[in-house]
């Protein structure tokens, strides 16, 4: 799988444009943004490493997880998920001409991942927290037609979306959903936690709806992966006002055994580290160094492959999986 597959790079570039202008709309008073301590540790022991679109983002001397401090408040946040320009950019433009792609490179193989983990068991409540569209559900439901799918979506027109496709939806921000204490078996979110005001609430509350011996599963961004690493400040994936939160395996265990879960798996399992890198660098959104430069000149494809291979064993890739066990 290459970058391409996934995401159209000059639309990409459109929405990245359209976000940075968001932060000067939607968070010019900067008397409200608060210092935090670590959202994954809750150390004071951080110092600050660079600023991006007027966000400055700190870097935690105790657990390496980089976030945004100070933070800008919940109501700022509100409005700007709520009318932003580059939030619904990213819905109608940039994601829907990507939707099936990202079924079949994405969430088909996300659905057998979780069909396959719980192989085992039968009749499983599972609810897709930011379930968007559906489509995880929808190939879920292929697969494990036994399963009682929920599709937790705030959105009113992503939740029809869902309800349109015969989906169970609960129409609400998950820490807004107060009538399913203990109900659900896994509780699933891609792409979420990077982009959680408070990502601790977030975990007190999926504990909160799991049974016991519940299982949450989600991805995330890596801080300490290769891409953002190597791209740093530069990275396209660091874009606030969106992306917020860079926890890495050990900082996102920290965080979940804080707050009754158990980790389970704390793995990067992302394969575009490289290709995401060298098409940074062909792009010229920054100079290699040199090491990086020469890889890229003079190494063949499948010795690139080779690289990526190492990156995700070992840990390093930017795209991560936690599966955790309420406690």
């Amino acid at each position: 799988m290459k970058e391409s597959d996934i995401r159209n790079r000059e639309v990409f570039n459109k929405y990245l444009e359209l976000s940075a202008k968001d932060a000067v709309v939607y968070f010019s008073e900067k008397e409200k943004f608060s210092a935090i301590q670590c959202p994954a540790c809750k150390s004071d022991n951080a110092e600050f490493s660079f600023e991006k679109n007027g966000f400055s983002y700190s870097n935690c001397n105790e657990c390496d997880t980089l976030y945004v401090n100070p933070r800008p408040s919940l109501e700022q946040y509100e409005k700007f998920y709520a009318d932003s320009p580059s939030t619904s950019f990213w819905v109608n433009d940039f994601f829907k001409p990507v939707a099936e792609a990202r079924r079949e490179k994405m969430f088909r193989p996300r659905a057998e991942f979780i069909a396959d983990y719980f192989k085992d068991s039968q009749n499983l409540v599972i609810g897709d927290i930011g379930a968007g569209f559906g489509i995880f559900l929808e190939e879920l439901k292929k697969v494990r037609s036994d399963f009682d799918l929920f599709a937790i979506e705030p959105s009113h027109e992503m939740a029809e979306i869902c309800q349109s496709k015969g989906l169970q939806v609960i129409p609400k921000l998950i820490e807004d959903v107060n009538d399913h204490d203990g109900y659900f078996d896994v509780l699933i979110a891609f792409e979420l936690f990077e982009h959680l005001h408070n990502p601790e609430v977030f975990v007190k509350k999926c504990h909160t709806l799991l049974k016991p011996g519940g299982i949450l599963f989600f991805t995330t961004l890596n801080g300490l992966g290769f891409d953002i690493q190597v791209l740093w400040d530069k990275s396209n994936s660091v874009s606030p006002p969106h992306h917020i939160n860079f926890f890495n395996p050990g900082s996102a265990s920290i965080l979940l055994n804080n707050n009754g879960f158990e980790t389970v798996e704390a793995s990067t399992p992302g394969k575009l580290d490289w290709d995401i890198v060298e098409s940074g660098f062909k792009n010229g959104d920054k100079t290699p160094d040199r090491i990086w430069r020469t890889i890229s000149k003079h190494v063949s494809s499948d010795m690139k492959s080779n690289l990526q291979k190492w990156i995700t064993e070992s840990n390093m890739s930017s795209h991560m999986r936690i599966i955790a066990k309420k406690r």
